[in-house]
């Protein structure tokens, strides 16, 4: 109480200004409708500038909650995008016939990694989803930027993935522009680069070429993003860069295929 009394003292003259300056500038205002609009308009851009900086930190601290809710929407198209293509083919195999059989070949599940291995020889990954989300081994793991592994063991709410930096990994990949397929490694050398081998030698290509995901496995749709070719080591194998940075992993797809069964049972034949 003693500090506040002693701070009207100190400053009774400045306070004293600031007092009557206070009414001039209300008696101003209320009696001149050009310094009353002035000082309206400067208020609403002042408290504006306040309200966005509100909804700017609202929006920052509400941003997980928009990212799941993008995930969620990117699940729903990718998922319709898959049914689109599957029932696209089944109008045009079944035109003569003037019949429709729906029959959606992948569906997809969104997750994401715990855990993240890249500096070994045969890296694996954690997911956060298991046996109760329909995830089981042989599964197919991506990303919106491309290929990252497979599946290859599950529990009841987790699984691990082999990744494609794995010297076991062996996965079918084509170039962009043509039909030409090789096979997918890792020399276990950069974690951002990975192998195409047993290319056809009559194969033509560039540096700079897509690679992509061939379509000849039961585990990838055709067409999923794999990397870019940077150089060639000899006849029949080359690098790829990889699109995804493998050491900066995060929200992730799980690929599921209704046809997979099926098409190992007859090839076990």
């Amino acid at each position: 109480m003693q500090q506040l009394i002693y701070f009207f003292q100190k400053y009774k003259y400045g306070l004293y200004l600031l007092f009557l300056l206070s009414i001039s500038l209300g008696l101003t205002i209320n009696n001149h409708s050009f310094h009353r609009s002035k000082f309206i308009s400067s208020t609403n851009s002042f408290t504006g500038g306040i309200y966005e900086k509100m909804s700017d930190f609202d929006n920052y601290l509400n941003l997980k909650d928009q990212n799941k809710a993008l995930i969620e929407e990117n699940l729903l198209l990718r998922n319709k995008i898959s049914a689109f293509r599957n029932l696209t083919d089944t109008i045009i195999e079944n035109t003569k016939t003037d019949s429709l059989n729906y029959d959606q070949q992948y569906t997809y599940i969104s997750g994401k990694i715990f855990k993240n291995e890249f500096h070994k020889p045969y890296n694996y990954l954690t997911i956060n989803r298991g046996n109760k989300h329909a995830v089981t081994s042989e599964m197919a793991v991506v990303n919106h930027k491309g290929i990252i592994g497979i599946t290859d063991n599950s529990s009841s709410k987790y699984a691990r993935v082999q990744s494609i930096l794995n010297r076991n990994s062996k996965i079918n990949a084509r170039f962009k522009n043509s039909f030409h397929f090789g096979t997918l490694t890792w020399n276990a050398i950069d974690y951002n680069t990975v192998q195409l081998i047993d290319i056809p030698r009559q194969a033509s290509f560039s540096i700079g070429d897509t690679i992509i995901t061939g379509g000849r496995s039961a585990i990838f749709p055709e067409g999923i993003p794999v990397g870019t070719v940077i150089s060639k080591n000899n006849s029949n194998t080359i690098d790829i860069k990889l699109f995804n940075d493998m050491s900066n992993l995060g929200n992730i797809y799980i690929i599921k295929s209704f046809h997979k069964k099926e098409i190992q049972n007859l090839e076990k034949k």
